[in-house]
């Protein structure tokens, strides 16, 4: 009668260099951002990519912001972009409009309802940084 083999799996060795340092970056954002997403979710009924558009559009302080500027400078890709903003549309908390000059061009504009529900979160995604990233 022979004994079953009971080999345990193999346990792969950490990468080292470049590769362990991105794998490590990618484990701390994935941290971060779930927990900025939990919280904002459960403290304010908003998303983790609607409050970085909503920062975004504050840290920009002006009337109008073209929506390819601001794809420029968030994380996401165009098409979920263009799904945050239309989220945040549906909520009152930006407005969109199409340039008179170049019908191509779209402008986002920061509600007074956004600028308040932005102000009220704030605090709490600094919050949770602060806990998350020291």
């Amino acid at each position: 009668m022979t004994k079953a083999s009971t080999a345990s799996p193999t346990r792969a060795v950490a990468p080292a260099g470049l590769v362990g340092e991105w794998r490590g970056l990618l484990d701390k954002h994935a941290v971060v951002s779930c927990a900025l997403e939990k919280e904002l979710q459960s403290r304010h009924r908003i998303g983790l990519s609607e409050f970085e558009t909503l920062d975004r559009l504050v840290d920009a302080d002006c009337e109008t912001y073209r929506m390819s500027d601001l794809a420029g400078e968030i994380y996401l890709s165009q098409s979920a972009l263009s799904r945050a903003v239309a989220r945040l549309e549906r909520d009152g908390l930006v407005s969109r409009s199409m340039c008179s000059d170049d019908r191509r061009a779209i402008f986002v504009c920061l509600t007074d309802k956004g600028r308040a529900v932005h102000a009220a979160a704030a605090p709490t995604h600094r919050e949770v940084l602060e806990h998350t990233l020291r």
